[in-house]
C-alpha cells in the first residue's frame, strides 16, 4: 500500500477536509485528541518536514498558522498545540510530512512532558557543536 496521506490528498481515501490550496491540504485527524484536531500536509510527498523543500515548508507553516487561529476560535479552546514528529523515534507513524494542530482545554488530560535533565549536559559544548555545523 502507498502513502496513506498521498491517498487522502488524491481522494482515494475519504477525509474531513477543512482547508486546501495549491500547496497544502488540511483534514481532521481520525483519532481527535480533542475536537478540531487537524493535520496539515504538503501536497508533495516528503517523509518529514526536514526533507521538504523550503517553499513547501513555508507554505505548510503559513497554513498551520492560519488554521490554528481559526481552530482556536471556533472550538473556543483555552490554548493550542502545534506538533510535528519527525522520524519514528520521535513518534512519527505516517511517513509523510505533517503538522498536528490540537486545540487544548483546561483539564483535558493531554500531556506533553519533558524530563528535567538540568545539569546533565554541557550546554556551552552542545551549543558550540551546533553553531559550528550551521556555519559550515
Amino acid at each position: 500500500m502507498g502513502c496513506i496521506f498521498c491517498m487522502i490528498k488524491d481522494g482515494q481515501i475519504p477525509s474531513a477536509k477543512v482547508y486546501e490550496n495549491e500547496y497544502v491540504m488540511a483534514f481532521l485527524e481520525l483519532s481527535q485528541a480533542n475536537v478540531g484536531h487537524t493535520l496539515v500536509i504538503p501536497k508533495v510527498h516528503a517523509d518529514t518536514l526536514l526533507n521538504l523543500d523550503d517553499k513547501n515548508y513555508c507554505e505548510v507553516m503559513k497554513a498551520v498558522k492560519k488554521l490554528a487561529n481559526v481552530i482556536l476560535k471556533v472550538t473556543n479552546a483555552d490554548g493550542i498545540n502545534i506538533v510535528n514528529n519527525s522520524y519514528e523515534a520521535a513518534g512519527q507513524t505516517v511517513m509523510h510530512a505533517h503538522v498536528h494542530i490540537i486545540p487544548r482545554f483546561k483539564n483535558d488530560n493531554i500531556r506533553f512532558e519533558f524530563p528535567n535533565n538540568e545539569g546533565k549536559y554541557n550546554l556551552e559544548e552542545v551549543a558550540n557543536t551546533i553553531k559550528a555545523q550551521i556555519n559550515e
